[in-house]
């Protein structure tokens, strides 16, 4: 679990490689808005001296077209400004997701067991869009404060007790802004939260939409989703009043200003010290420097990105598992387990786990619920790190792998396996850098799967969106993936709970006559599965109680109770077809 200075530093970290990637593009906005700031500063100066000289009836031609130019310049440059705007917004957003989606995918369960799945998509849809403007919202603020800025400067230009005028107000508008800021961060924050929230909760109902309808709970579920929206309606509404209130007070304080500076001119001008057209660029050069209205907006826009930031920041704070830059030795697949013991948060699920599968060797990991037979099956291929200990293949520490030797050598089959790619065939060939039409369909008869894809619209090449297949088909696809994958460890998780004893006999007796030659590791729930491995790790209480054949462990009435529940069973010749 990462620290909050922790989650913090990332995200600026992560904002400042965003606004790297579109650096180029980045500085063309900012030039361009500092331009048009520019653009918008002369045009003042250019009316007053254009109305002086009308009044004094003296040529003003050249005057007039510079004032047309200005205006033209400002609506070209507005225009570029939108377009380099959206040009950076939709860069910065796209890197962010492609390089949150990589991380996620690279840390694996860790993420999920801190982040709902929900809460995760809103975070890589919706917090990614926010944060990706970050850098134009900077920019564009930079610009913004040069407005005010050269409004003074100018003020001071055309009569310094102009510039004094104003600046006696000027701190009132530096406290309105530096409140506005971080109240706004904190609303924003809040919001977002009450929004992942929300996210989390559907994601959950729709991926068990069968559960809800079939217990015909729609309605709970709706009010249990929708149960954040109180608090999220609050946090929207304490946005809108904290950026209200600054306005609010913006408006009250900046006329104020504005006169103050117009009555100056004014008494400047019936003494003789300014001209007509001087005063009217004093005016315009009192609302640019008071234009707090457009630095409020620019100052949400970077704290709605900034609290974006941090919530992707937390995802990016998790460290993904490092890997080594060893090559496996040629071996037989031989896998062991020294002294791993694993926590999840303040419990203890394995503790001192050492185990030896030797290579080409099928070993059944059973024990009762809650044993943590996944966790081990994770920890054996490197889908998690334990807390202590380490695991070897072929003597090989698996952190001191490189990721692509780790990847090629161990082989999964799950309980629910997630089937991706376009058709059946990409489904099985997933991960084989050129999976040939005659390997996957190998491996699919491997995993009596053969028959019922034939079958299929268009038999391996049907898509998987047209391929309605039962839970067991599902299993039996991933099996096929998994065999298809090869290697010299096949890690099997609960990956045959879904078929028929038949097919899973099929399977098991395939496996262990050569269908793999692998090692392979079987989390085990049925005792048949379990009686046909060559040994059995008994997983009890965080611990292995006892490794060895199943016909021998089956006298032993606590480990008959881990496949019935109960102490009470007749002989293993009843229970071991």
């Amino acid at each position: 679990m990462t620290t909050p200075t922790a989650d913090n530093d990332t995200s600026r970290t992560l904002l400042r490689a965003a606004t790297r990637h579109s650096g180029a593009h980045t500085a063309a906005l900012f030039l361009v808005s500092t331009a048009a700031t520019g653009a918008g500063l002369l045009l003042p100066a250019a009316l007053g001296r254009t109305l002086d000289l009308l009044l004094a009836r003296a040529p003003a031609t050249g005057w007039v077209w510079c004032c047309a130019g200005l205006a033209l310049l400002l609506v070209l440059l507005d225009g570029c400004q939108s377009v380099l705007v959206g040009t950076v917004d939709a860069r910065t957003t796209a890197w962010l997701r492609q390089r949150l989606t990589r991380h996620v995918l690279a840390v694996g369960p860790a993420v999920t067991a801190r982040f709902r799945a929900g809460d995760l998509v809103a975070r890589l849809v919706g917090n990614a869009a926010q944060a990706g403007t970050a850098p134009a919202a900077r920019a564009a603020l930079l610009a913004a404060f040069a407005g005010p800025v050269g409004g003074v400067v100018a003020l001071g230009l055309i009569d310094v007790r102009l510039a004094v005028v104003f600046l006696a107000g000027a701190p009132v508008l530096a406290a309105l802004l530096r409140a506005f800021a971080r109240d706004t961060s904190r609303c924003v924050t809040d919001y977002q939260q009450e929004q992942g929230a929300i996210a989390a909760a559907l994601a959950e109902a729709v991926d068990g939409h069968r559960t809800v309808r079939a217990a015909g709970t729609a309605d709970r579920e709706t009010a249990r989703i929708l149960r954040p929206l109180p608090r999220l309606s609050r946090a929207g509404h304490r946005m809108w009043q904290v950026q209200g209130r600054a306005a609010a007070r913006a408006v009250a304080v900046a006329p104020l200003l504005q006169l103050g500076v117009l009555a100056v001119a004014g008494v400047l001008v019936a003494r003789h010290r300014l001209t007509v057209g001087e005063v009217l660029a004093a005016s315009r050069y009192a609302v640019l420097a008071t234009g707090v209205g457009m630095l409020v907006t620019r100052f949400a826009g970077v704290a709605r990105a900034r609290a974006a930031a941090g919530r992707l920041g937390e995802i990016a704070a998790e460290p993904a598992p490092a890997h080594g830059g060893r090559r496996l030795p040629p071996g037989p697949g031989r896998l062991e387990l020294r002294g791993v013991t694993a926590r999840r948060g303040s419990h203890t699920v394995l503790a001192g786990i050492d185990l030896v599968v030797p290579g080409g060797t099928t070993l059944a990991v059973v024990g009762r619920s809650g044993a943590g037979k996944s966790l081990l099956a994770a920890i054996a291929g490197r889908l998690a790190d334990p807390d202590d200990g380490e695991v070897l293949l072929d003597g090989v520490p698996l952190r001191e792998l490189s990721h692509d030797d780790l990847r090629r050598a161990i082989a999964y089959a799950f309980e629910r396996p997630a089937l991706l790619g376009g058709t059946v065939e990409d489904a099985i060939g997933l991960g084989l850098p050129a999976p040939s039409l005659t390997a996957v369909r190998e491996a699919a008869r491997t995993a009596d799967a053969d028959d019922f894809v034939r079958r299929l619209p268009h038999g391996y090449a049907t898509a998987l969106t047209d391929a309605p297949r039962s839970g067991g088909e599902s299993q039996r696809l991933g099996l096929a993936r998994a065999f298809a994958h090869g290697g010299r460890l096949l890690i099997l998780d609960d990956a045959l709970s879904s078929l028929d004893t038949v097919t899973e006999a099929r399977i098991t007796r395939a496996l262990a006559g050569g269908g793999s030659s692998a090692t392979r590791l079987l989390v085990a729930h049925r005792a048949a599965t379990a009686a046909r491995a060559d040994a059995v790790a008994w997983l009890d209480g965080g611990r292995v109680r006892a490794v060895g054949r199943h016909e021998e462990l089956w006298g032993t009435a606590a480990y008959r109770a881990a496949f019935t529940g109960t102490a009470e069973t007749a002989s293993p010749e009843g229970a071991c077809p």
